[in-house]
């Protein structure tokens, strides 16, 4: 038993120690970001795009309320439900303190300042996709200007109501290692400009696939049936498809615009709050968004 016990634990120290690494979070050399060059006004449609004011504002708040990012919108789920956090300017209970490379890493790698896993309800699946456009890095440095100039929060963060397992934050490490892709999603001609701009905002920036893509048991995306609609976690009704609208891309375009839709009906639940930041980006992106949409098979 004593010749069999040490390989044993042997073994065991070693495939701890192997996943103690595959799990470690991922991160950027503090320095990434140092040759960027922020703009907080440029960065306010970033700011809408991204969809920030949408999941961190106070929940009922409404117009200008929703630029105090102080966090607390429930989120159900079959895990557990994930309570927004306050990203204000406060340094304390926001991120105030956060530098350009901080950002960068909670928003591509889901990992905090001091090298936490986020949970995935943070859409860091879909913004690290940010990194195949040139400008992907550029908008998180004018993101992170923009967000500087909102008013603070002193409200602190509630903590996530997740049980076990799911509460140990080492294990997201190895979820990420396998179900994160931060390549592209669907196969689209990518010969104009417009294209490859829909394609970034709707798969990166956007992230409109962290809704409207179907889910598989451990909350992973299942990219093999995209924008194809999914059970809404909260449990009641269901998100619908996206990838084969009936709509012409002027449908699309007016709807980002109005949440008026062809059939005389309006955009309600948290799409309301979308087309809310859909409708302060420029015509171009509204534009890009449709054609990308109109173009998938």
């Amino acid at each position: 038993m004593r010749r069999l016990l040490i390989p044993v634990l042997a073994l065991g120290l070693v495939s701890g120690f192997a996943l103690w690494q595959m799990s470690r979070p991922k991160q950027l050399p503090e320095t990434a970001l140092a040759g960027f060059v922020a703009d907080a006004a440029l960065g306010e449609a970033v700011f809408h795009a991204a969809g920030c004011a949408s999941c961190h504002a106070a929940p009922e708040a409404t117009g200008a309320d929703k630029r105090l990012l102080s966090g607390g919108m429930r989120f159900a789920s079959p895990f557990g439900t994930f309570i927004a956090p306050n990203i204000s300017p406060d340094p304390r209970h926001g991120i105030g303190g956060w530098s350009k490379t901080d950002l960068a890493n909670a928003m591509l790698f889901g990992t905090s300042p001091d090298g936490q896993h986020y949970y995935p309800a943070f859409p860091y699946g879909s913004y690290g996709r940010m990194t195949h456009r040139r400008e992907g890095l550029q908008d998180i440095a004018h993101l992170h200007a923009s967000l500087q100039t909102l008013p603070a929060s002193s409200a602190p963060s509630q903590p996530h109501e997740v049980g076990f397992p799911f509460n140990i934050r080492r294990g997201l490490g190895l979820w990420k290692r396998v179900f994160l892709q931060d390549d592209w999603v669907a196969s689209v001609p990518l010969d104009s400009a417009p294209l490859q701009r829909g394609r970034y905002l709707v798969e990166a920036l956007g992230h409109c696939g962290e809704c409207h893509t179907p889910r598989n048991l451990l909350g992973a995306p299942q990219t093999d049936q995209w924008l194809t609609g999914a059970a809404n976690p909260s449990g009641t009704g269901r998100i619908p498809a996206i990838h084969a609208l009936d709509w012409s891309e002027a449908d699309i375009v007016y709807y980002l615009e109005t949440g008026f839709t062809p059939d005389f009906d309006s955009a309600g639940g948290h799409m309301a709050a979308v087309v809310e930041n859909t409708a302060k980006l420029p015509p171009s992106d509204r534009a890009a968004i449709a054609a990308y949409l109109v173009a998938l098979p």
